[in-house]
């Protein structure tokens, strides 16, 4: 099965500092949402992005094709919420994988 990229743009560039508490559940939603995609292994790793520029969401899923992913971003509750939210959607043309899935230590 194919490797996708997907881009979570918030509504602002600030939004991860300065997110409302109805925003904060919003995001709760979110993540849980992305978590059933992980325990039925499409997805394998997201996160925010420490951008300079702004902070955008990650992440990295394996479906059967273009299609799948977009109904799964479309599903989305920030999508669904209509807050100002959008996805880029990325095909990966291969994708090798590796062991460490964390940080290597800096010491």
């Amino acid at each position: 099965m194919p490797f996708f990229i997907c881009r979570l743009i918030p509504p602002r560039p600030s939004f991860a500092f300065d997110m409302s508490e109805a925003e904060r559940e919003l995001m709760g939603r979110h993540l849980a949402y992305l978590g059933q995609w992980g325990e039925k292994g499409n997805m394998i790793l997201c996160g925010p992005v420490a951008d300079p520029q702004g902070p955008w969401g990650l992440g990295i899923f394996e479906v059967e094709d273009e299609a799948r992913m977009q109904a799964i971003v479309a599903q989305d509750p920030v999508i669904l919420a209509n807050a100002g939210f959008s996805y880029e959607i990325l095909p990966m043309m291969q994708a090798v994988s590796g062991r460490r899935l964390l940080p290597a230590n800096p010491s």
